[in-house]
């Protein structure tokens, strides 16, 4: 079922719109707490920086053990794709829960814990709820809805967040809407998405599943390169803003509200062409796409770099870097997605989107201390980490165009 044709929404199964809405939702409340748990836990609780540091981190290490009982889970007859969502939303709401109570390390820690094991959870069920409910070549434009339904909630929550700590200071009152807004998401999976997967006697063991997805020499190229591609997303989240804010203008730096500003216009850009975007890169293969993603990544970044090294108009550089990333994200998500499920056997989605959850994981691993490295390393060392980004992007672009020739069918697998 598809709802009533519009010329400029993709012509999609009405659940794929459902859980659209559902994670727009989920993402408001997340974006609730993105930017301020931080703040919270070091200059009312009380804990160091480093220790909000460690808790925080602890979420990207039960994050690979959600990623991997996830998608096991997602493939397997007992559970489906349906009932993972549903354990996702529900122990993601507990972490918010247990976050809006901690007073102390432990208990920060442990919200933490719960709230990595829930994403790890949501994200293989989530992916190939959206594989199921669509054709190959429907894919790019059902990815692309669903990140800009993502974008979209995020960016509302930290608007919403930043106004509801400036009129009220409630800080606690945050990890509870975020709580509340995983309750609703769960309220929409169980109301309006049905088990998507129709498994049959050839459903394959756990084990097995696992062994065969580790064995495609295709999907281990892409991920190979898709490790690539999350590194230079978590420079975004974590080494620019510091980058911005330490190393530009002869050291000035730009103020607090420029670089929100910035990251805000890169966000905003981002929602405005995801679906354009995703429907123009239908007309080439997914290594093709990525292809293009890669060189726009390449360009944002020596963009960036020339942001840190101008004498004058380093604002107007920062703006056209942070859009040319913009342009390289929404090029990458659902074209990445997309071939990832193009690739993986019906009966073992879950398991293939896991391992592409994995490399977010892993990418957002070595990410955030591969970029502090550089910075903190004199100049010009720490403004030549973004040509050594630039430069990394011509391996990304080599192993791609070498899995198009692998899928053309041009190379023996």
């Amino acid at each position: 079922m598809h709802l009533p044709r519009r010329p400029w929404l993709p012509q999609l199964d009405y659940q794929v719109w459902i859980l659209a809405a559902g994670r727009l939702l989920s993402q408001v409340g997340t974006g609730f707490t993105l930017f301020y748990a931080p703040i919270f836990f070091v200059n009312q609780v009380g804990l160091s920086a480093t220790a909000v540091g460690i808790g925080l981190g602890s979420a990207s290490l039960s994050g690979i053990v959600g990623r991997i009982l996830g998608g096991s889970l997602a493939d397997a007859p007992a559970w489906g794709r349906r009932r993972t969502l549903l354990l996702s939303a529900a122990i993601s709401a507990i972490a918010s829960l247990v976050l809006a109570a901690a007073d102390n390390f432990a208990v920060f820690t442990a919200g933490n814990l719960i709230q990595g094991l829930g994403v790890g959870f949501y994200w293989p069920a989530t992916e190939a709820v959206v594989a199921d409910l669509t054709q190959a070549q429907e894919r790019n434009e059902a990815y692309a809805v669903t990140r800009l339904a993502d974008n979209v909630g995020l960016g509302l929550g930290v608007v919403l967040g930043g106004l509801l700590i400036q009129v009220t200071g409630a800080y606690r009152a945050l990890f509870c809407i975020d709580a509340m807004s995983f309750g609703v998401f769960f309220g929409v999976i169980y109301r309006g998405i049905r088990e998507t997967h129709q498994f049959t006697q050839q459903t394959r063991s756990v084990v097995k599943g696992w062994a065969i997805a580790l064995r495609d020499r295709r999907m281990m190229i892409y991920a190979l390169v898709n490790v690539l591609f999350t590194t230079y997303l978590a420079q975004i989240d974590s080494t620019m803003p510091l980058y911005l804010k330490n190393f530009v203008q002869d050291s000035q730096g730009f103020a607090a509200t420029t670089i929100s500003a910035l990251l805000t216009w890169h966000l905003a850009l981002a929602v405005l062409l995801q679906l354009p975007v995703a429907r123009l890169l239908n007309r080439v293969s997914r290594p093709q796409a990525l292809v293009l993603s890669a060189l726009f990544w390449a360009g944002g970044f020596c963009l960036i770099w020339v942001t840190g090294v101008v004498a004058s108009g380093a604002l107007a550089w920062a703006a056209l870097g942070l859009g040319v990333l913009a342009i390289a994200t929404v090029a990458y998500t659902p074209a990445a997605s997309s071939l990832v499920a193009d690739l993986a056997p019906v009966s073992l989605r879950g398991v293939y989107l896991s391992i592409n959850s994995l490399c977010w994981a892993v990418g957002y691993m070595i990410g955030p201390p591969l970029g502090g490295l550089a910075l903190d390393q004199p100049r010009p060392l720490a403004d030549s980490f973004w040509l050594a980004l630039a430069l990394s992007v011509g391996v990304a672009v080599l192993i791609l165009l070498y899995l198009n020739r692998l899928l053309a069918g041009k190379l023996r697998t």
